[in-house]
Formats: C-alpha cells, sequence, structure tokens
C-alpha cells in the first residue's frame, strides 16, 4: 500500500532547500509533472512494475489509492511531503489547486505495457 514519507528540509533565514536523498525505495529513471489542471482527474491507472513517488511541489493536491485490499485518499499539500506508490497502487489525482505543480519520480522509463487502466472489481 502506498505510504508517505517526509523529506528531509533544512532552512535558514534564505528559505528551505528540501532533499531527495536516500529515501526514494528505487532507482529513478524518469521525471515528470502535472501543472495547469483544471477540474479533472488524472491517472486512473496502475502498473505492473512501475514504482513511483509523488511530491506536490507548489499548492496542493489529494491521490486515491485502491491496492485491492485497502483504499485510502493521502492530501499532498507540503513540497517535504513524498507519497510513495507500489505498482499495485490504482491510483487518481484530484482537486488540483490551482497553482498545483505535482512531480512524479518513476523507478522504469515510460512503457505503454506497463499501464493498467482497469480498477479493481472491489471499486
Amino acid at each position: 500500500m502506498a505510504k508517505t514519507i517526509d523529506l528531509t528540509t533544512f532552512t535558514d533565514k534564505r528559505g528551505n532547500l528540501t532533499v531527495i536523498e536516500k529515501v526514494i525505495p528505487f532507482d529513478i529513471k524518469r521525471v515528470f509533472y502535472i501543472y495547469g489542471v483544471d477540474d479533472s482527474q488524472r491517472g486512473g491507472h496502475r502498473h505492473h512494475i512501475t514504482f513511483q513517488a509523488a511530491v506536490c511541489l507548489q499548492g496542493s493536491c489529494k491521490i486515491f489509492v485502491d491496492d485491492n485490499s485497502t483504499k485510502e485518499t493521502f492530501t499532498l499539500a507540503a513540497p517535504n511531503m513524498c507519497l510513495i506508490l507500489e505498482p499495485k497502487d490504482w491510483h487518481t489525482m484530484f482537486e488540483f489547486s490551482k497553482n498545483a505543480i505535482l512531480m512524479v519520480l518513476a523507478s522504469e522509463y515510460y512503457d505503454s505495457k506497463d499501464y493498467i487502466f482497469t480498477p479493481y472489481e472491489n471499486n
């Protein structure tokens, strides 16, 4: 099941510096970010092999996760909070704030064959 981790942040009078180092449970092969989202939902899939780490760099959004036994909605509203998604985690992203920027780190390069768009039957 998906879980959140706190990212180390250093703060002083100059501002904040958040580090993603030795806390992501996979090697990063792909980085993408989502922004300018209207009232639409994003995602709506799970993967065969790809792990993901989602960080809302600015603003906020919600991520619904279903791993076929547990359903949970996570709110990402701080750039030091990271949501780790396992391949089995069917997920949708929604309620993006107007200024939201959601960055996603992925364990695999893009491959359309890795996506499973059918939700679990218990949905």
